[in-house]
Protein backbone atom coordinates (compact mmCIF):
# COMPACT_ATOMS: atom_id res chain seq x y z
CA UNK A 1 0.00 0.00 0.00
CA UNK A 2 1.23 3.31 -1.07
CA UNK A 3 1.78 5.54 2.46
CA UNK A 4 2.04 9.01 0.92
CA UNK A 5 -1.37 8.76 -1.28
CA UNK A 6 -2.26 12.21 -1.41
CA UNK A 7 0.57 13.82 -0.26
CA UNK A 8 2.75 16.63 -1.97
CA UNK A 9 5.99 17.07 -1.36
CA UNK A 10 9.17 19.07 -1.55
CA UNK A 11 12.76 17.63 -2.15
CA UNK A 12 15.83 20.39 -2.19
CA UNK A 13 18.61 19.16 -4.31
CA UNK A 14 16.44 16.67 -5.73
CA UNK A 15 18.31 16.34 -9.27
CA UNK A 16 20.82 13.38 -8.37
CA UNK A 17 22.17 11.51 -5.79
CA UNK A 18 21.14 11.45 -2.12
CA UNK A 19 17.90 13.81 -3.44
CA UNK A 20 17.46 11.85 -6.15
CA UNK A 21 17.17 8.80 -4.35
CA UNK A 22 14.96 10.36 -1.80
CA UNK A 23 12.43 12.19 -4.25
CA UNK A 24 11.85 8.78 -6.25
CA UNK A 25 11.25 6.82 -3.18
CA UNK A 26 8.67 9.33 -2.18
CA UNK A 27 6.75 9.28 -5.74
CA UNK A 28 6.88 5.26 -5.39
CA UNK A 29 4.79 5.62 -2.18
CA UNK A 30 2.11 8.12 -3.58
CA UNK A 31 3.57 11.63 -3.11
CA UNK A 32 3.25 14.16 -5.92
CA UNK A 33 6.74 14.96 -5.46
CA UNK A 34 8.54 18.62 -6.37
CA UNK A 35 12.28 18.67 -6.93
CA UNK A 36 14.33 22.07 -6.78
CA UNK A 37 18.45 21.93 -7.36
CA UNK A 38 20.56 24.76 -9.33
CA UNK A 39 21.42 22.13 -11.70
CA UNK A 40 18.53 22.50 -14.21
CA UNK A 41 19.23 20.07 -17.33
CA UNK A 42 20.22 17.67 -14.77
CA UNK A 43 16.94 18.75 -12.72
CA UNK A 44 14.81 18.38 -15.65
CA UNK A 45 16.03 15.18 -16.84
CA UNK A 46 15.35 13.08 -13.20
CA UNK A 47 12.09 14.86 -13.06
CA UNK A 48 10.83 13.41 -16.74
CA UNK A 49 12.19 9.80 -15.86
CA UNK A 50 10.26 9.75 -12.26
CA UNK A 51 7.30 12.16 -12.93
CA UNK A 52 8.43 14.75 -10.71
CA UNK A 53 8.23 18.36 -11.31
CA UNK A 54 11.30 20.21 -11.11
CA UNK A 55 12.09 23.99 -10.43
CA UNK A 56 15.44 25.95 -10.56
CA UNK A 57 16.16 27.40 -6.86
CA UNK A 58 19.20 28.45 -4.95
CA UNK A 59 18.54 27.40 -1.28
CA UNK A 60 20.68 30.11 -0.20
CA UNK A 61 18.31 32.97 -1.59
CA UNK A 62 15.81 34.20 -0.10
CA UNK A 63 13.95 34.97 -2.54
CA UNK A 64 13.84 32.05 -4.02
CA UNK A 65 12.06 30.32 -1.60
CA UNK A 66 9.61 32.78 -1.48
CA UNK A 67 8.79 31.99 -5.16
CA UNK A 68 9.18 28.53 -5.01
CA UNK A 69 6.43 28.08 -2.39
CA UNK A 70 4.09 29.83 -3.58
CA UNK A 71 4.10 28.09 -7.12
CA UNK A 72 3.66 24.76 -5.47
CA UNK A 73 0.52 26.43 -3.54
CA UNK A 74 -0.54 27.66 -6.66
CA UNK A 75 0.09 24.72 -8.68
CA UNK A 76 -1.17 21.59 -5.76
CA UNK A 77 -2.73 23.71 -3.70
CA UNK A 78 -0.49 21.95 -0.65
CA UNK A 79 2.70 21.04 0.80
CA UNK A 80 2.71 17.83 3.13
CA UNK A 81 6.31 17.13 3.21
CA UNK A 82 9.19 18.86 3.17
CA UNK A 83 13.12 17.13 2.39
CA UNK A 84 15.49 19.97 3.53
CA UNK A 85 18.52 17.34 1.08
CA UNK A 86 20.28 20.21 -0.92
CA UNK A 87 24.16 20.39 0.92
CA UNK A 88 27.78 20.80 -0.14
CA UNK A 89 30.66 19.23 1.29
CA UNK A 90 33.32 22.38 0.65
CA UNK A 91 36.88 22.32 -0.22
CA UNK A 92 39.20 19.15 0.19
CA UNK A 93 42.24 21.09 1.34
CA UNK A 94 42.51 24.06 3.58
CA UNK A 95 40.02 22.33 5.69
CA UNK A 96 41.26 22.16 9.66
CA UNK A 97 40.27 24.18 12.42
CA UNK A 98 43.46 26.29 11.94
CA UNK A 99 43.49 27.08 8.12
CA UNK A 100 39.80 26.88 7.38
CA UNK A 101 38.83 30.22 4.83
CA UNK A 102 36.83 32.31 6.20
CA UNK A 103 35.24 32.54 2.64
CA UNK A 104 34.82 28.86 2.41
CA UNK A 105 33.11 28.61 6.13
CA UNK A 106 30.58 31.15 4.87
CA UNK A 107 29.60 29.16 1.93
CA UNK A 108 29.13 25.74 3.62
CA UNK A 109 27.04 27.16 6.02
CA UNK A 110 24.76 29.51 3.36
CA UNK A 111 23.54 26.59 1.62
CA UNK A 112 24.01 23.77 4.76
CA UNK A 113 22.48 25.68 7.48
CA UNK A 114 20.90 28.83 5.98
CA UNK A 115 19.18 26.96 3.36
CA UNK A 116 17.81 24.32 5.71
CA UNK A 117 16.51 27.50 8.09
CA UNK A 118 14.87 29.23 5.46
CA UNK A 119 12.92 26.11 3.63
CA UNK A 120 11.73 25.59 6.98
CA UNK A 121 10.55 29.12 7.75
CA UNK A 122 9.00 29.55 3.98
CA UNK A 123 7.66 25.98 4.26
CA UNK A 124 6.25 26.05 7.98
CA UNK A 125 2.70 28.17 7.18
CA UNK A 126 1.94 26.16 3.82
CA UNK A 127 2.19 22.82 5.94
CA UNK A 128 0.19 24.04 8.26
CA UNK A 129 -2.39 25.62 6.35
CA UNK A 130 -2.33 21.86 4.40
CA UNK A 131 -3.34 20.09 7.51
CA UNK A 132 -0.03 19.31 9.01
CA UNK A 133 2.82 16.99 8.03
CA UNK A 134 7.09 16.29 8.19
CA UNK A 135 10.16 17.92 7.35
CA UNK A 136 13.37 15.76 7.07
CA UNK A 137 16.20 17.92 7.30
CA UNK A 138 19.39 15.20 6.24
CA UNK A 139 21.79 16.55 8.57
CA UNK A 140 24.97 13.63 8.74
CA UNK A 141 26.85 12.25 11.25
CA UNK A 142 29.38 14.49 10.57
CA UNK A 143 27.17 17.21 12.61
CA UNK A 144 27.62 14.59 16.16
CA UNK A 145 31.30 13.06 15.51
CA UNK A 146 34.56 15.61 15.36
CA UNK A 147 35.29 16.53 11.78
CA UNK A 148 39.10 18.28 11.82
CA UNK A 149 39.19 17.00 8.23
CA UNK A 150 36.18 18.95 7.48
CA UNK A 151 35.54 21.66 9.64
CA UNK A 152 33.19 23.54 8.57
CA UNK A 153 31.05 20.55 7.09
CA UNK A 154 30.85 19.29 10.07
CA UNK A 155 29.79 22.42 12.18
CA UNK A 156 27.36 22.89 9.54
CA UNK A 157 25.56 19.47 10.20
CA UNK A 158 25.49 20.02 14.01
CA UNK A 159 23.82 22.99 13.51
CA UNK A 160 21.26 21.16 11.23
CA UNK A 161 20.69 19.24 14.05
CA UNK A 162 20.03 21.53 16.19
CA UNK A 163 18.01 23.44 14.26
CA UNK A 164 15.53 20.48 13.98
CA UNK A 165 15.41 20.45 17.42
CA UNK A 166 14.01 23.92 17.85
CA UNK A 167 11.71 23.89 14.62
CA UNK A 168 10.20 20.56 16.10
CA UNK A 169 9.26 21.94 19.11
CA UNK A 170 8.26 24.91 17.83
CA UNK A 171 5.68 23.62 15.85
CA UNK A 172 4.49 21.61 19.28
CA UNK A 173 4.58 24.08 21.18
CA UNK A 174 2.51 26.17 18.80
CA UNK A 175 0.59 23.39 18.01
CA UNK A 176 0.97 23.24 14.14
CA UNK A 177 0.61 19.54 13.65
CA UNK A 178 4.12 20.08 11.85
CA UNK A 179 6.70 17.46 12.99
CA UNK A 180 10.78 17.85 12.32
CA UNK A 181 13.20 15.53 12.21
CA UNK A 182 16.71 14.74 10.94
CA UNK A 183 18.57 11.84 9.53
CA UNK A 184 22.30 11.16 9.75
CA UNK A 185 23.75 9.16 6.69
CA UNK A 186 27.00 7.63 7.37
CA UNK A 187 29.51 7.28 3.83
CA UNK A 188 26.94 6.93 1.05
CA UNK A 189 27.75 6.11 -2.21
CA UNK A 190 27.12 9.42 -4.58
CA UNK A 191 28.38 10.99 -7.17
CA UNK A 192 29.43 13.32 -4.92
CA UNK A 193 31.18 11.17 -2.68
CA UNK A 194 32.96 9.83 -5.71
CA UNK A 195 33.83 13.63 -6.78
CA UNK A 196 35.58 13.73 -3.44
CA UNK A 197 37.30 10.30 -3.23
CA UNK A 198 38.73 11.06 -6.54
CA UNK A 199 39.97 15.06 -4.91
CA UNK A 200 41.53 12.78 -1.49
CA UNK A 201 42.92 10.33 -4.13
CA UNK A 202 44.91 13.31 -6.27
CA UNK A 203 46.07 15.01 -3.41
CA UNK A 204 47.61 12.08 -1.76
CA UNK A 205 48.98 10.32 -5.28
CA UNK A 206 47.17 7.57 -4.73
CA UNK A 207 44.49 5.42 -7.26
CA UNK A 208 40.85 6.27 -5.73
CA UNK A 209 40.22 2.32 -5.15
CA UNK A 210 42.48 3.06 -2.46
CA UNK A 211 40.56 5.40 -1.13
CA UNK A 212 37.29 3.35 -1.49
CA UNK A 213 38.95 0.36 0.35
CA UNK A 214 40.60 2.58 3.28
CA UNK A 215 37.05 4.07 4.11
CA UNK A 216 35.25 0.90 3.33
CA UNK A 217 37.30 -0.63 5.73
CA UNK A 218 36.11 1.36 8.62
CA UNK A 219 32.79 0.78 8.23
CA UNK A 220 31.89 -1.77 11.23
CA UNK A 221 29.05 -3.09 9.12
CA UNK A 222 31.69 -3.66 5.93
CA UNK A 223 30.13 -1.56 3.10
CA UNK A 224 28.83 1.76 1.90
CA UNK A 225 25.18 3.51 3.05
CA UNK A 226 23.56 3.31 -0.39
CA UNK A 227 21.37 5.97 -1.63
CA UNK A 228 17.76 3.75 -1.30
CA UNK A 229 18.74 3.24 2.76
CA UNK A 230 18.61 7.02 3.34
CA UNK A 231 15.56 7.11 1.25
CA UNK A 232 13.80 4.65 3.09
CA UNK A 233 14.50 6.71 6.02
CA UNK A 234 13.36 9.66 4.95
CA UNK A 235 10.04 7.72 3.74
CA UNK A 236 9.61 6.88 7.06
CA UNK A 237 9.73 9.82 8.43
CA UNK A 238 7.54 11.49 5.65
CA UNK A 239 4.59 9.03 6.99
CA UNK A 240 2.00 8.21 9.14
CA UNK A 241 3.96 5.03 10.87
CA UNK A 242 6.24 7.86 12.63
CA UNK A 243 3.37 9.99 13.81
CA UNK A 244 4.65 10.55 17.40
CA UNK A 245 8.31 11.29 16.21
CA UNK A 246 9.52 14.94 16.16
CA UNK A 247 13.06 16.53 16.99
CA UNK A 248 14.61 12.64 16.53
CA UNK A 249 17.73 12.01 14.67
CA UNK A 250 17.36 8.67 12.95
CA UNK A 251 21.25 7.48 12.37
CA UNK A 252 21.95 5.11 8.52
CA UNK A 253 25.39 4.76 9.28
CA UNK A 254 26.11 0.96 9.48
CA UNK A 255 27.63 1.53 12.49
CA UNK A 256 30.05 4.09 12.14
CA UNK A 257 28.93 6.08 14.97
CA UNK A 258 29.94 3.79 17.51
CA UNK A 259 33.16 2.75 16.26
CA UNK A 260 35.81 5.04 18.19
CA UNK A 261 38.33 4.31 15.23
CA UNK A 262 36.45 5.74 12.68
CA UNK A 263 38.12 8.53 10.52
CA UNK A 264 37.58 10.11 7.02
CA UNK A 265 39.78 9.71 4.77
Amino acid sequence: MQKLSNKFALVTGGASGLGKAIAQRLALEGASVVITDVQNSVGEATADEFGLTFLQQDVTDEAQWDRVIREIHERFGGLHILVNNAGIVGARDRVSPENTQLSEWRRVFAVNVDGVFLGCRAAIPLIYASGGGSIINVASIAGILATPYATAYGASKAAVRQLTKSVAQHCVERRLGIRCNSVHPGDVRTPLWDKQAAEAAEMRGVSIDVIVQECQSMIPMGDFVQPQDVAAAVAFLACEESRYMTGGKLLVDAGIINCDTYRRT
